[in-house]
Formats: structure tokens, sequence, C-alpha cells
């Protein structure tokens, strides 16, 4: 049976190792601190503990304001020649909800014939240049300025725009006769057609501008849809009073 190390060894080179485990070496635990032991946490204090008001709500502490990273933005929206004369006539009903609504920078370039819109540290909706863009652009196809302001102040208005040849090529007369069973007699069939859906319409030439809501807009166009295809006025006035009489009902 073969002898233990610790019998083989010289009696220095024991008292030398006893000697070694006498002296704590780096990374050793003491005996006397219970390595198993959880690190003890840290008081919380009285000001960290969450607030609850009488009704079991916790109440935090209002948020910081944290500063805006506002990034200069500008706009140009070009303004057709026949559309100068009315931007200047009504320039001061244009430019107030611009400036004091939206908190944007806008000045009318007439060298250029745009509008410049640029946002500024005071614009507070990220969106304003947005909707300063659409308000320019409404006025453009030929809104009324009371109409545009809409676009400003409600967020589920759209403009949308089609021609006559996009619904039935017609030409010549054929084309003539469709405008005016769109606009009636006095305009009075585009009235009626706006009155019942609850839009705004322009008609240009052959482009047709249509200013409401999703739904709104859906209504009016199938109307001129019937109307440039060739339905009577008499006809499209009926199939008006029920869609109506139904959106009243939603509402």
């Amino acid at each position: 049976m073969p002898a233990p190390t610790a019998l083989l060894r010289n009696p220095e080179a024991l008292a030398e190792d006893n000697a070694m485990t006498d002296v704590p070496q780096e990374g050793d635990v003491p005996l006397d601190i219970d390595a198993t032991a959880e690190p003890a946490e840290p008081a919380q204090s009285a000001s960290d503990e969450m607030q609850v008001d009488t009704e079991g709500r916790p109440h935090f502490a209002p948020a910081k304001d944290i500063p805006r990273i506002l990034k200069v933005e500008t706009r140009k929206v070009p303004v057709p020649p026949h559309r100068m004369t009315p931007l200047k006539a009504s320039w001061t009903k244009i430019y107030p909800p611009l400036v004091e609504h939206l908190k944007l920078q806008v000045r009318m370039n007439i060298k250029n014939k745009v509008v410049e819109l640029r946002n500024s540290r005071h614009t507070n909706d990220s969106g304003a240049l947005q909707k300063g863009e659409d308000f320019i652009k409404a006025f453009t196809l030929g809104f009324d300025v009371d109409d545009a302001i809409a676009l400003l102040r409600l967020d589920d208005l759209y403009i949308e725009t089609f021609e006559i040849k996009d619904v039935k090529t017609l030409n010549g007369d054929h084309l003539g006769r469709a405008i005016g069973r769109i606009a009636g007699k006095d305009g009075k069939t585009k009235f009626a057609i706006e009155n019942a859906s609850r839009t705004r319409i322009v008609l240009a030439d052959q482009k047709i501008h249509i200013l409401g809501g999703f739904k709104n807009i859906h209504v009016a166009r199938e109307a001129v849809v019937s109307l440039i295809l060739g339905a009577p006025p008499g006809k499209v006035y009926g199939n008006l009073r029920t869609v109506a009489s139904r959106m009243k009902e939603r509402f």
C-alpha cells in the first residue's frame, strides 16, 4: 500500500505550508463571516415611499419639463396665377389663423408666386406645418377661406380631387352638359349635394374638389359620379334624401 503524500514530505516543507496557511491570501473569505448571507438592502427613505391618496390611488410628483428638440422646416405652397388676386384680397383673413392659432411664420412671395411657411420655437403642435400647408392648398384649389379654416381646427377633414375623364370620357358638348348637370341652374344642384352630404364642392373646369369627412366625401362623390354618367337630377336628389336621413339617424 503506498504511503500518503504528507508522510513522504520532509518536516521543513510541512512547517512552511502551515505558516503560509496562517496568512490570509487575496480572495480568501474569513471564517467568521457567513458567505451565504445576502447583502443587506439600504434602508428606503421616507421620500421614496409611494404616496397614496384617500381613495387608494398613487400620487406621483409632476414630470419635469424636457426641452423639445426643434428642427426648423420650411414649406412652399405654389399659387396658380388665377388665384393670386383672390389671395391678395383675402390675405388679411388667411394669415391670422396661421400666425395666432398654429404659431407659424408665413409670408407671401409675389415674385415666385408661392406662400412660404416656417415653424419656430413658438410652435407647439408638431403637425402645425402640415395643417398650414393643407389650409393654403385648399384656398388655392378654390375653397372659401371660412371653409378652408376648418382644416386647421378639425383633424378628420380631407380633400379629394378627381376629373370627369376619370369617370367617363366626354368631349365637346357632352363634357359641357356633364358639368352643367353637376352645377345645376344657378348652382342649385351643387348646393343640394353640399347640404345633404355636409361637404364643400369646387368645380374647376374638368376637375372636381370635395372637402369633408371620409364618409361624407363618399356620399358626395357618388352623387357627382351619377350626374356625370347621365342620371337625371331628380333621381340623384331622391338618393341624397335617403342617405341624408340615414346619416341623421346615426348621429
